[in-house]
């Protein structure tokens, strides 16, 4: 018995041979139950004459039918719903068997080999003893591991089929180291009735007092329903009391359609700072891409690559992939030729700096559209050499510019960035530049009937996850140990996901009539302090004990606040709620022009006092924050106060 106990304990399952010989042995209970109970336990010499060889057919058929449906192949530890319909395939087909052979019998020799009586008994024996067996052994399996071990504590948020299934996971995976407890559900009507042997709750009533009352170390989200903002709030809850979340993915992610407990994954940030999904006018974009040669800049950057993704649906002719960034384009190439299988892409290395080089790229693709997403974008790296985020976000921005109208561009798209916006750094005042320049260029064009390219910008702020963002940066400190670093405790930003970002270029683009500088609605700002406190929990440590904070200050050109672009006095409203039109001051292309060349001009000086008092004249909301180039505002207003008198 002793022994009995520890196999179960441990975990051991049983060997293939050892279901088979079990199952022969039920089928031998089962005949001779039948025979005894056919003729109430009185067994005449005939009885027993026909036993003698209609018991060794009966045996052979079950045996036939076993090795055919292969009853003894699955993990008896883990009967489910699955192993049920095989036992009741493989018992019909030998009862269906063993009868057609009592026909054929009976034509043959006017005997039958088995009574059919005895059949019809044994039938309902094999069922009941077979689908028995495997019941009793996963019961001992379960209830014998949780015996010896210390089980995680769970509730499944959502009470429908992927809660269910969630539930069947852990039991069939983990055996006795995961105890449901309970399950919630926002749906009123499931409230107080049982699943699984388990109580459902209404979440919104019972869930924080089942926190306070019942041992719970996590909760798995299983409702694919369940609407962004519900989720966070339970996050937040949930975070509250130390208890530990997990996502079961959407049944489109299973692996053959079968869900294990290596799919589940752990909530992340991005999970908790993401919006409601866009609607997208994809006949529109469709219409637009179908066929199109698109070329983008910057195409194996986060923004670029994920643009790529997103046009891939709407069966361009050609991508053109353009990029200086050799490995990176490389990692971009692998996935498509491999994991998208797609073939209608051109890896171009290239400098959007270098003309000659474009002008080649032009050329040879004659792109129909250009989404150029190629820049400079770090702000303390761009602080400290303006020099080089003049040459990239201005030069290479006008080169681009320029090619587009020459060689008939249908749409050229700019995505640009919020810190554009009354900049206080030379990476924002950069982008503020090539912006005056697209927008300027195309106003020029506008009356000439010979023009056809639209010129269209996109403004956003920081994207979650994007290389050099906050995010991956807490999640290295994280696992290194921290601390995790941020500059001042005030600082918010605005976040959007990558996908999102590149779904609203896509409508822009599809929106715009050309020279409109377009805005996104980035949602509430999110204290990045909090962000990092929230990180630090969502990865089961704890600040102050496991893990610290630490402030730095403000890095160079860096704001504490960023600007609200949805300001109703600074935007105009589009058909799509979260795309605004920015109102902005509009320059005449010539003197843009020339200004953009002698800025340019400075790059041989490399000068940056020089450089940074230029764009300063050329934008005169560019006032530096925490920047050695602070000294250079007030001079630079006296000349400028002094030209307008």
């Amino acid at each position: 018995m002793q022994s009995i106990v520890s196999y179960f304990r441990e975990g051991r399952r049983l060997p293939r041979w050892g279901i088979f010989t079990i199952d022969i042995f039920i089928a031998l209970c089962s005949v001779f139950l039948a025979f005894f109970l056919r003729f109430n336990f009185h067994l005449e010499d005939k009885h027993l004459a026909n036993m003698a060889y209609a018991i060794p057919f009966v045996i052979l058929v079950r045996i036939l039918s076993f090795v055919i449906f292969k009853t003894y192949a699955g993990i008896i530890q883990y009967t489910s719903t699955e192993d049920g319909v095989r036992i009741f395939y493989t018992v019909t087909f030998g009862t269906v068997a063993m009868a057609l052979s009592n026909i054929v019998s009976l034509y043959i020799t006017t005997k039958y080999i088995v009574p059919f009586s005895v059949i019809i008994i044994d039938y309902f024996f094999m069922m009941f003893f077979m689908a028995s067996f495997r019941v009793v052994i996963r019961i001992l399996y379960y209830e014998m591991r949780k015996v010896s071990q210390d089980p995680t504590y769970v509730i499944i948020y959502g009470a429908g089929e992927a809660g269910n299934i969630a539930k069947k996971t852990l039991d069939r995976d983990l055996g006795g180291r995961y105890k449901v407890v309970a399950f919630v559900d926002s749906n009123p009507q499931l409230a107080n009735k049982r699943m699984e042997g388990v109580m459902i709750y209404h979440a919104s009533e019972r869930l924080e007092e089942l926190f306070q009352g019942e041992k719970v170390d996590q909760l798995i989200f299983a409702d694919t329903n369940l609407k962004l903002s519900e989720k966070q709030k339970l996050v937040d809850l949930c975070l509250k009391y130390n208890i530990r979340l997990l996502d079961v993915p959407p049944a489109s992610k299973w692996i053959n359609g079968e869900l294990s407990f290596n799919q589940f994954k752990e909530i992340r940030i991005e999970d908790l700072l993401e919006r409601s999904p866009i609607k997208l006018d994809k006949k529109n974009i469709r219409q637009q891409l179908a066929d199109k040669t698109v070329l983008i800049t910057g195409a194996a950057g986060s923004i670029g690559s994920e643009m790529v993704r997103q046009i891939i649906p709407f069966k361009p002719r050609k991508i053109i992939l353009l990029d200086n960034a050799e490995t990176p384009l490389f990692d971009l190439e692998l996935e498509l030729r491999e994991t998208v299988r797609f073939q209608g892409y051109e890896t171009v290395i290239g400098d959007i700096r270098n003309k000659e080089r474009l002008e080649n790229v032009f050329r040879t693709f004659r792109p129909d559209f250009v989404y150029h997403a190629a820049a400079y974008k770090h702000v303390p790296i761009m602080e400290l050499n303006p020099s080089e985020a003049i040459l990239n976000n201005v030069l290479g921005t006008k080169n681009l510019a320029d090619l587009s109208v020459k060689y008939n561009v249908g749409e050229f798209v700019m995505v640009s960035t919020d810190k554009a916006v009354n900049p206080t750094n030379v990476m924002g005042a950069s982008k503020r530049i090539a912006e005056m320049y697209v927008q300027s260029l195309f106003n020029k064009l506008k009356g000439e009937s010979d023009s056809t390219t639209k010129f269209i910008t996109t403004r956003f702020g920081n994207v979650l996850g994007s290389n050099g963002s906050v995010i991956p940066l807490f999640r290295k400190q994280i696992l290194a140990g921290g601390p995790l670093t941020v500059t001042h405790a005030e600082v918010t930003r605005y976040f959007m996901t990558i996908p999102e970002a590149c779904q609203l270029v896509l409508e822009a683009g599809s929106m715009g009539k050309g020279g409109e500088i377009f805005i996104f609605d980035m949602g509430e700002s999110v204290k990045i302090v909090d962000l990092a406190k929230k990180m630090i929990k969502l990865s089961g440590l704890e600040l102050g004990k496991d893990i610290q904070l630490a402030f730095t200050g403000l890095r160079p050109g860096e704001k504490l606040y960023e600007e609200l672009l949805n300001d109703e006095e600074n935007t105009l409203p589009t058909h799509h709620k979260k795309i605004m039109v920015a109102k902005v001051r509009e320059y005449e292309f010539e003197k843009v022009s020339a200004d953009i060349e002698e800025l340019i001009g400075l790059f041989d000086t490399q000068d940056n006092n020089k450089i940074v008092s230029k764009m300063k004249r050329m934008v005169p909301e560019f006032l530096s924050k925490n920047s050695i180039f602070e000294e250079l505002d007030e001079e630079v207003e006296s000349d400028l106060d002094d030209k307008d008198n």
